[in-house]
């Protein structure tokens, strides 16, 4: 061990220890006077539902912790957008699971609990997976209900997707666990079977205050919609259970006798842990996002046994392509190097950057796998494609966009970890989210930006200068640093990947300790749909 990997293990480290902070933080939710309220009625928090759920020796992969951080200050905030989501295991059988949160404004709906609601339902949909809805929400948060309500992207999304889902076989299960107002009502009730609980469940289009005066009828909201009325009376219901408890046990005793999926066939052995230490990885990555580093260090701790099969190792150096396991799965790593290489042309450091002859040879990997049915991980630090003349004569933007192609028409399930940075086209052709990869989670290291934070604010700086000085203002030295520092900070606090966690650009950010985690779950979830579609190799024009 020498200064610097003790240096970079002390850094990351904190970033570690920060993460888990900050999310012991969203764990509380609402906080504890709203937690109490919940407690006095008699029913059991989001999280404790979910914990009660599901299998306690298997793992549990949340998606969105981080939705809406720092987000809607003006409203109270909206602590991990006022539902948790994930996927974990219910009688042995993986699902999706998504849970209101009522200490969190009654469960109301955001504009992000929207999009972190539908991100759960698109994670079932291209998995096969069950989802299990745990119900408690009073509807639409009606400050924000413009920016939820009526476009293709909002709340009625949700239950077009229940539609959906129901006519390709998904199950769907409904525990109605407190309220379920109006539009939000047809949820449970679009699932295929719903169940809700006794004294604490209500499920109807419009509450008591409304009837009366809409109608002018005076009805309490148990009469109105409570269990016995909806088992007894409606039959809107399917099950009345006593209290949270047996609900969620008549749940796990139902996912106990659902039948096996057909499998995709995606190739597991034994699992083997990597023979090298996952928690070098501490001290491999550098403290800083500039600095150079062999990413092989990382993927050599990630895969199991540290063993590597590299495809054209000799080739397109700045992305490294090969195939390995992780916890037995077959996967196809795509990766971008850091370090410094001496080559026939001389001293070398890639720093991210993609290369021609590594796009090309990168599309020829993703095409291979594709071939093979292997499923394909992509670890990102990558700055964007080289740029200057000999790379525009040399063919820079046509070997990218075959890439790109090769990305976009990819029909095995993609994955990528954000390591490091993840910059412009570098960020596209790498599968960011705009490719459907299947999970995308980042480290605490990671940056995700159209470019990095120093040329940003250069060029967002001359183009304020000119306007200002258009406008007939003066910007000395001065005035320019400091117009400097304002639009650096402001750029960079856009980088973190709490920024992006936040607006769901990923679906999460992680220990670099979990990422075997996400990866074979992902991939034990991509095997319950079985591939439909050949990957066009027509369109790729090698």
């Amino acid at each position: 061990m020498n200064i610097e990997f003790n240096k970079n293990e002390d850094i990351n480290k904190q970033l570690v220890f920060e993460l888990n902070t900050r999310l012991n933080k969203i764990y509380q939710g609402g906080g504890e006077k709203a937690a109490a309220k919940q407690k006095e009625k008699g029913k059991m928090l989001a999280r404790e539902r979910v914990a009660y759920l599901i299998d306690k020796d298997k793992p549990w992969l949340e998606v969105g912790a981080f939705a809406a951080e720092g987000m809607y200050a003006e409203h109270g905030g909206c602590a991990s957008g006022g539902v948790v989501c994930g996927i974990g295991y219910v009688s042995g059988r993986q699902c999706v699971i998504v849970a209101n949160d009522a200490t969190v404004k009654a469960g109301a709906w955001f504009p992000i609990t929207a999009k972190k609601n539908l991100r759960a339902q698109e994670i079932a949909i291209e998995n096969r997976l069950p989802v299990i809805y745990l119900v408690d929400s009073a509807g639409v948060y009606l400050p924000l209900q413009d920016e939820i309500f009526p476009d293709k992207e909002h709340f009625g999304r949700i239950f077009r997707n229940n539609a959906i889902m129901s006519s390709i076989g998904i199950i769907q299960i409904a525990a109605i666990m407190g309220s379920c107002v109006a539009g939000g009502a047809y949820l449970p009730i679009m699932s295929d079977e719903a169940m809700i609980v006794e004294g604490t469940g209500s499920v109807f289009l419009a509450g008591s205050y409304l009837v009366k005066s809409a109608i002018g009828e005076d009805v309490d909201n148990e009469t109105l919609g409570g269990a016995t009325t909806h088992c007894e009376i409606s039959g809107v219901t399917d099950y009345k259970q006593p209290n949270d408890q047996a609900a969620l046990d008549s749940i796990r005793n139902i996912m106990s006798m659902t039948g096996d999926y057909t499998k995709a066939g995606f190739d597991r052995i034994t699992s083997i842990a990597p023979k090298l230490d996952e928690k070098e990885i501490y001290g491999i990555l550098p403290d800083n996002r500039e600095k150079a580093y062999d990413m092989m260090e990382i993927i050599s701790r990630l895969l199991d046994n540290s063993e590597f099969e590299p495809y054209k190792d000799g080739y397109g150096q700045s992305i490294i392509c090969g195939l390995g396991r992780i916890d037995g799965w077959a996967v196809g790593i795509v990766a971008n190097q850091r370090k410094v290489i001496k080559s026939k042309k001389g001293e070398m450091q890639f720093g991210g950057v993609i290369y021609s002859d590594s796009a090309d040879k990168a599309t020829r990997f993703i095409m291979n796998c594709n071939q093979k049915k292997i499923p394909l991980v992509f670890l990102q630090d990558v700055t964007g494609f080289m740029v200057g003349s000999r790379s525009e004569q040399g063919g820079i933007i046509k070997d990218g966009a075959k890439m790109v192609n090769a990305v976009a028409n990819s029909v095995v399930p993609k994955f990528t970890i954000v390591v490091g940075n993840s910059y412009g086209a570098g960020n596209y052709a790498m599968c960011g989210k705009a490719y459907d990869p299947r999970l995308i989670y980042a480290w605490p290291s990671a940056k995700i930006a159209v470019m990095g934070g120093g040329q940003a604010a250069k060029t967002l700086l001359q183009i304020q200068s000119a306007g200002l000085k258009a406008r007939g203002e003066d910007v000395d030295k001065a005035k320019e640093e400091e117009l400097l520092k304002q639009i650096t900070e402001k750029y960079n606090s856009q980088t973190t990947p709490y920024y992006a966690a936040a607006r769901l650009w990923v679906d999460g950010i992680i220990d670099p300790l979990e990422t075997r985690k996400v990866i074979s779950m992902g991939i034990e979830a991509a095997n319950h749909a079985p591939i439909e579609k050949a990957f066009n190799v027509g369109l790729i024009q090698t």
